[in-house]
């Protein structure tokens, strides 16, 4: 017997009167004066659920099914109806219940059918995708990945892995996580300097140098996987683990590069609205009812496109002080993004100071090519710039930025060897998903979130 999914029953028009086998875990179950239980299933292939007539004569009715609680995990087959209940279609009269899995104590299973908090949710991050709207963020952030590979599939990009374990720092910080290697074999002691397995490794914070270098070859290419940062940073915008889209093109100055970005935003959004519409539909009336409003503005809406000075003019004309060469503020990067606009924001050629040392540098030696694309209640989801690819101004901003160019040697070969100009651009993948789906907090758009001294998992 074929193994129908919830989403096919709802969305695929399944014949009625047919005979169908689901899988599932239960939601809720309320039984009858009249013999009668009622369950309710969910499988994760969509925000509906399919509610299960169970009758009394059943074999296993006393013994089995009225116990039953949610969140056990259940296989049933049965006839689909037409459903009598308004808020869904479809039904599943049943001839037969297995069930696999049940709650052991019900009164202490974590996600009852009351409400809960996000805040309470992320204590256990290993049971919240049961929930209705979490199952929703999953499908969504799916939706996200596939519409990133799809548009550089179709312009013809190249996907290249970066590595995760690295001796070099991207951004020119000391925000870098140390590994070292652990003997579990010795009672988990520290392995001896002589016998480490790599020496000054780190986890990577970007995936953009070492993309660079394929880049140089095959000239349209990207990345894309987790990055890490050790900021002391305990804030609804930051996590120590993320993943983060990569991208670097040969021979793209920065306006290209500006309108490669901004191209992304607007077809994701397009693919996300097409390929999750109910999921979208569902969380619209939910939790957040302006989520199609938003997507569309990133569709249609025109980018605002300033350089970092004229910002300064704009922030100062407005009681803002700020003073050329100092960074913008959280409060100030709101203010112009979510009240002055309301709409998305690129703020370009900052001071070099700002930047990190492979940006290029500018005529006028005070500004680099850089970019950053901000989006209304969200902030910074964009950051890129034109990539300095002459070899003895890179050499300057090494001694500039106190970094060994020895460490760097490799990196210098592509400026040596043929060297090109070329831009690139990263996009924060849990920020896009916030902005997508309007949460606050981006810990709930990540399924396992690790920020400073809190993570289980």
């Amino acid at each position: 017997m074929k193994i129908f999914s919830i989403k096919e029953i709802f969305y695929n028009k399944i014949k009625i009167k047919k005979t169908i086998k689901v899988y599932g875990w239960i939601r809720s179950k309320r039984d009858s004066k009249n013999g009668i239980s009622f369950i309710d299933i969910f499988d994760g292939s969509c925000s509906n659920t399919l509610q299960i007539i169970a009758k009394s004569n059943l074999k296993n009715y006393k013994d089995e099914i009225i116990k039953l609680t949610s969140g056990c995990s259940i296989c049933a087959i049965g006839i689909l109806i037409y459903s009598r209940r308004k808020e869904q279609k479809y039904e599943l009269l049943l001839n037969k219940l297995k069930i696999f899995g049940i709650i052991n104590d019900p009164d202490k299973y974590p996600i009852s059918l009351k409400k809960h908090t996000f805040e309470y949710l992320r204590k256990f991050a290993h049971l919240r995708p049961r929930t209705k709207f979490f199952s929703s963020v999953s499908r969504i952030r799916n939706s996200l990945l596939n519409g990133i590979n799809n548009f550089f599939k179709k312009e013809n990009f190249i996907w290249v892995p970066t590595p995760i374990i690295t001796r070099i720092n991207t951004e020119g910080s000391g925000s870098m996580f140390n590994v070292s290697p652990y003997n579990f074999f010795q009672k988990s002691k520290l392995l001896n300097e002589k016998k480490k397995f790599f020496k000054d490794s780190f986890l990577t914070v970007s995936g953009q140098l070492t993309l660079e270098t394929y880049a140089s070859a095959l000239s349209k290419v990207y990345t894309f996987g987790p990055v890490f940062r050790s900021e002391d940073s305990n804030t609804k915008r930051h996590l120590s683990e993320f993943w983060m889209l990569e991208v670097e093109v040969s021979f793209f100055d920065l306006k290209k590069i500006i309108l490669l970005s901004k191209n992304i935003l607007k077809y994701v959004s397009e693919y996300i609205l097409k390929d999750c519409l109910y999921d979208i539909e569902f969380l619209e009336k939910n939790f957040n009812k302006n989520i199609i409003i938003n997507l569309n503005n990133l569709i249609e809406l025109n980018f605002i496109e300033l350089e970092y000075k004229d910002i300064i003019i704009l922030l100062n004309k407005l009681g803002k002080k700020i003073s050329f060469g100092e960074d913008i503020s959280l409060d100030k990067e709101k203010y112009i993004v979510n009240k002055y606009f309301c709409k998305p924001v690129i703020i370009k050629n900052f001071p070099k100071q700002l930047k990190a040392f492979y940006m290029r540098n500018n005529s006028d030696n005070v500004t680099v090519a850089s970019m950053d694309i901000f989006l209304p209640n969200i902030g910074e989801v964009v950051g890129g710039s034109q990539r300095e690819e002459r070899l003895e101004i890179l050499d300057n901003k090494f001694n500039e930025f106190n970094l060994s160019k020895e460490k760097y040697w490799w990196y210098r070969d592509l400026r040596k060897y043929g060297t090109s100009f070329h831009s690139g651009f990263g996009i924060g993948f849990e920020r896009l998903l916030c902005y997508i789906i309007g949460l606050e907090n981006i810990r709930d758009a990540s399924p396992f979130p690790k920020t400073l001294n809190k993570f289980n998992y």
